[in-house]
């Protein structure tokens, strides 16, 4: 899980930070914090990285929070949950961060269980909870335990699926781009997904991991998926037929 923090005081931030990495790393869930004092520089950032999570307190320096929410919502069209964590707490001020878009807002001090609760609820709306052994989107089907994937037949084909044995870093490379279908997914957004470290890898090996999946995957336009290359942000799994993609 990559988070985007928006906070400018150091104090508090650590404090966040401490918390959603402690209290959301369960088990193969990671939780990777991307820390940023000044709206103007998330929002700089976000033209060319992803996150499945932002936290956005409102006074900072540059851009407000609810400045970036606004800007967010009307010209990314990646729906990303933001979750809006302020000391302002009227009334006035929650119903304006929600009408901007905010999917949740919380009055600091936060309480972290609360805060756990609550993240775990956006998250869950925009990858849904899957079982332990196995996630399936349309004909591909995720197997955790043998790290493979499944391609089912299409509608009316009889022919029985296709089992493809992926290395655990494509595996995890794969399962990430199917849960953000539709989206970009930025290069560091999956680098870090497969466990990598990005100061020190080679560009090209994550353009070589891509190769194999479009191969082993089939994902190709005639399959119903096709994974695109988006110059200068990353790789977007998308549908070309949609009824097969049903997740």
């Amino acid at each position: 899980m990559r988070i985007a923090i928006l906070e400018d005081d150091p104090n508090q931030l650590s404090h966040l930070v401490r918390t959603l990495e402690q209290l959301l790393t369960i088990g193969e869930t990671n939780v990777t914090c991307i820390t940023f004092s000044n709206g103007s520089t998330l929002q700089q950032a976000l033209r060319r990285e992803s996150f499945d999570l932002l936290v956005l307190d409102w006074n900072v320096p540059g851009l407000a929070g609810v400045e970036l929410l606004q800007w967010l919502r009307k010209w990314q069209t990646d729906k990303v949950p933001v979750l809006m964590l302020s000391s302002r707490a009227s009334e006035h001020d929650v119903v304006e961060a929600l009408t901007l878009g905010a999917d949740d807002y919380i009055v600091k001090p936060f309480r972290p269980l609360e805060l756990r609760a609550r993240v775990q609820r956006l998250m869950a709306r925009r990858v849904p909870v899957a079982p332990s052994d196995g996630e399936r989107f349309g004909r591909w089907e995720f197997e955790r335990v043998s790290q493979s994937v499944l391609i089912h037949p299409a509608p009316g084909d009889d022919a029985p699926p296709q089992r493809h044995a992926l290395t655990d870093r494509e595996f995890k490379l794969a399962l990430t781009l199917f849960q953000h279908m539709g989206d970009v997914v930025s290069r560091a957004h999956l680098l870090e997904s497969a466990g990598y470290s990005t100061e020190e890898l080679p560009s090209r090996t994550l353009d070589s991991h891509i190769y194999r999946l479009r191969s082993k995957l089939g994902l190709e336009a005639e399959s119903g998926l096709s994974l695109r290359t988006v110059y200068g942000r990353g790789y977007r799994l998308e549908a070309t037929q949609q009824p097969q993609v049903d997740a």
